[in-house]
């Protein structure tokens, strides 16, 4: 049996918009592998970074237990650790070298790890595991529990899925990076080994209602050009609608939370899938109130009918783009048309609507934007969550866009909103965008509320700071001409 300190390196703190926004989750993913290395039989410690104070809080408990392992396993439902952002890269490599002068073991698991773990090795992991990483991380603890001094090359010969050092500082993969994830189902998260009532509290301080993650899929099976898949490749894994009632039912009962929030990329997929999930439900005396992320074409009358009856109140539709030429360029599947119909069928259930949108895609030019800022002004979603283009390793976007990239290839944190690439304006443009977008959003839940004080002044203001913009546009255009967006957008398509 090995004694392991298991964790993730998400430190809210390091990344001020999440610090202010006062939302954190526990690290779902990390709290399921706890779950299953307990079963094995093996003695875990969690450190949880979400809420710590700093990496101090991981230093004294590595000093205190003296872990025969140290096991940092990200949280892959957390889209942000797939951004690999710099701030967590570098926490996670401090805390991988001070494991090493511990004189602890340590594996590594998680997004930006699979695509780069020679970093991870460099700060002095024994083994990198790619992807999600189940079988190998068993195989592994079975050979440390028999022999703790074995040495890296030993302890990952012959198995699938694992990146460690070699004796002359390079680095040997056992096996090609992307491999299909566990086929078994992941246990219940351990959630007895964080401190509930500390995310509690965070909760009722901003935002007066406390609220819980869970997750009843994993993965995608579509694909957008710009999405990253290093964990699950393009597998969709969907857990038994009962099953996914029965653990909401415990959690209401055990950790009353006021709301749920689904970490799945897709939830539900299925129509017949959500009903079954939102009888269930009704038949153990009801679920708690929980918002998801969709695609618009998946939004059928019965959908979002059945979405309401199972206590969804809210739904994130990766919208995009308003411009249809900017969608075909993504890969994404969807016509501009779809996601207005989503939104209204949503919207007649009782469902509060998000959208996602994404500025500065290769090849969107001025009228692409317009498109967009026309979708939210006549869809007039509930909320929006803005970004720009994101390069990630192993997509088509980053393949098409990889020889503009320069030494910046991640944010520091999530609101940066940094251009890696040579697109058709400047960051600055695409933050001076977003802010109009989200004020247009606000202006239109104000004007909607007959309780709103917002009147054609602001209107009116908001028109002039758009005239404003796209007055002085030209003054934020790429100094290095995108010579090959107008030819790379139709290729980021179907492949």
């Amino acid at each position: 049996m090995l004694s392991i300190l298991l964790g993730h390196s998400y430190f809210l703190r390091l990344d001020p918009k999440q610090w202010e926004r006062a939302k954190p989750y526990p690290p779902l993913a990390t709290l399921q592998v706890a779950a299953r290395v307990r079963a094995l039989g093996h003695r875990v410690e969690f450190f949880d970074a979400m809420l710590a104070d700093g990496i101090g809080e991981y230093e004294r408990q590595l000093e205190r237990l003296e872990p025969q392992l140290v096991l940092l396993y990200e949280d892959n439902y957390n889209f942000l650790t797939k951004m690999c952002l710099e701030r967590m890269r570098g926490a996670a490599c401090r805390m991988v070298a001070a494991a090493r002068r511990a004189g602890s073991r340590i594996i590594v698991a998680g997004s930006d790890a699979t695509d780069e773990p020679t970093v991870y090795l460099a700060a002095g992991a024994d083994a990198v595991l790619a992807g999600e990483g189940i079988q190998a991380l068993e195989v592994l603890l079975q050979r440390l529990d028999a022999r703790p001094s074995i040495g890296a090359g030993e302890l990952v010969q012959g198995v699938a899925g694992v990146t460690a050092a070699t004796f002359d500082g390079g680095c040997a993969r056992s096996a090609p990076m992307r491999i299909p994830p566990a086929r078994g189902e992941l246990p219940s998260p351990a959630w007895d080994l964080i401190d509930v009532e500390r995310y509690r509290a965070v909760w009722h301080r901003a935002h007066g209602r406390f609220s819980i993650n869970m997750a009843a899929s994993r993965g995608c099976s579509f694909r957008c050009a710009w999405c990253a898949k290093p964990i699950w490749g393009n597998h969709y894994l969907q857990r038994p609608a009962l099953e996914v009632a029965v653990e909401m039912v415990r959690l209401k009962r055990e950790l009353t939370p006021d709301h749920v929030w689904f970490a799945d990329d897709i939830f539900g997929f299925r129509v017949d899938w959500v009903s079954e999930f939102a009888g269930a439900l009704a038949a153990s005396g009801g679920g708690i109130p929980f918002t998801i992320q969709t695609r618009a074409d998946l939004i059928s009358e019965r959908m979002a009918a059945v979405l309401r009856e199972a206590g969804c109140q809210e739904a994130w539709l990766g919208a995009e783009s308003g411009s249809q030429r900017v969608l075909d360029a993504m890969n994404k599947g969807i016509h501009v048309a779809e996601i207005h119909t989503a939104r209204a069928r949503l919207g007649a259930a009782g469902i509060r609507v998000g959208f996602f949108i994404q500025l500065g895609y290769l090849g969107e030019e001025l009228p692409d934007i317009l498109a967009t800022r026309e979708l939210i002004e006549t869809a007039r979603p509930d909320d929006i969550g803005v970004s720009v283009a994101y390069p990630l390793p192993g997509t088509k976007f980053h393949e098409l866009v990889s020889k503009q990239l320069g030494a910046k290839t991640h944010w520091q944190a999530s609101g940066e909103l940094a251009m890696m690439f040579h697109g058709t304006y400047t960051s600055p443009f695409y933050r001076e965008v977003r802010n109009l977008l989200h004020d247009e959003v606000r202006i239109s839940s104000q004007q909607a509320d007959p309780r709103g004080a917002v009147g054609d002044g602001e209107r009116r203001s908001l028109q002039r700071r758009w005239d404003r913009l796209l007055a002085r546009q030209e003054s934020f255009l790429n100094t290095v001409s995108p010579t090959v967006a107008a030819a790379a957008a139709p290729a980021a398509g179907m492949p």
